[in-house]
């Protein structure tokens, strides 16, 4: 395999993090959705600088997804209802995690289900993957009419599918969870009271546009997931109001573009984050943002990028 020449300093331990077990070079992951099971952005650059993958949802059978169009542009964003496609729990264990192998970077998989037998097969099988280093659970997808957000809307039904997930887990279990509910403080305590080792958040924001042409919603779904820089407040917000409330670490994500950003995130409480529409603008954005964040922590002052976790808030 070649890879397009793309530089990153050597990263010392100053980027070194331990999410929930989970060892990684440096704290920065491309978000599940946004970067498929990784192949397309071999093409461009090593996937073993990045500190971890987040591969895209999988359920137990194949999901061609929804009908086109399903990705439009907003100004400071993007708005998709891809409708979790993806190839199916068998095919994901016998030839994309495989693949991925060769990397050396640890993978967390991304599941998603109609109904919570759905979600514990899938994780069960899939947390006995050699590579497959934690699950994300994705109770937080607007774009499916059945599981997905309905699954991440109340903090018992929430905590109730994480319950479930732990009992058959062998690896790590993070919590999508979605900013299209009036208090996410609740679910995350409710998700963390059920077990889970950690939080990703926040997923997309619902929304639509319409095309002035036909007068009808640009997108065949109508609605669709909001990303980009446009969510990035909503996100450093609700990152700040969780974080205060729970133990568990966070991967923090939406509308993350640059190190500065990162910081951003790192202040609000994250742990770690992860990068989405980025990676459609610029394919290198990951490993370039990954090669600025030590720069970065040069210029505040600070040793370590796990000092900065919360500090916004902490007195």
């Amino acid at each position: 395999m070649s890879h397009s020449v793309i530089r990153v300093p050597d990263i010392s331990d100053r980027l070194q993090i331990n999410l929930a077990g989970i060892s990684m070079k440096n704290p920065v992951m491309p978000a599940s959705g946004c970067f498929g099971f990784g192949r397309e952005y071999a093409q461009f650059f090593d996937l073993s600088l990045l500190g971890a993958i987040a591969v895209k949802a999988t359920t137990l059978e194949e999901r061609l997804g929804n009908p086109t169009p399903r990705v439009a542009e907003t100004p400071g964003g993007m708005l998709n209802a891809i409708g979790l496609q993806n190839p199916g729990l068998d095919a994901v264990i016998s030839r994309e995690l495989p693949w991925l192998g060769q990397f050396d970077v640890p993978i967390i998989v991304n599941v998603a289900g109609t109904t919570v037998d759905d979600y514990v097969v899938v994780c069960d099988r899939i947390s006995e993957v050699k590579n497959a280093a934690a699950i994300e659970l994705n109770i937080s997808c607007p774009n499916v009419k059945c599981g997905g957000i309905t699954f991440g809307t109340d903090p018992e039904v929430a905590a109730d599918l994480t319950r479930e997930v732990k009992k058959v887990s062998k690896v790590p279990v993070f919590v999508k969870l979605s900013p299209n509910v009036t208090d996410i403080v609740s679910i995350a305590k409710a998700v963390e009271k059920a077990g889970a080792d950690g939080l990703s958040m926040i997923n997309t924001l619902l929304g639509m546009r319409i095309d002035l042409k036909t007068k009808r919603p640009i997108l065949a779904n109508g609605t669709g997931g909001l990303s980009g820089p446009a969510i990035k407040p909503v996100a450093i917000r609700m990152i700040w109001e969780v974080s205060q409330q729970v133990e568990i670490p966070i991967i923090g994500m939406g509308g993350i573009m640059s190190a500065e950003d990162v910081i951003e995130f790192f202040l609000a409480g994250a742990s770690a984050v992860a990068v989405g529409t980025a990676n459609f603008v610029n394919p290198y954005a990951c490993p370039e943002i990954i090669g600025e964040l030590e720069g970065w922590l040069d210029k505040i002052g600070v040793d370590h990028i796990s000092e900065l976790t919360g500090m916004g808030w902490r007195k």
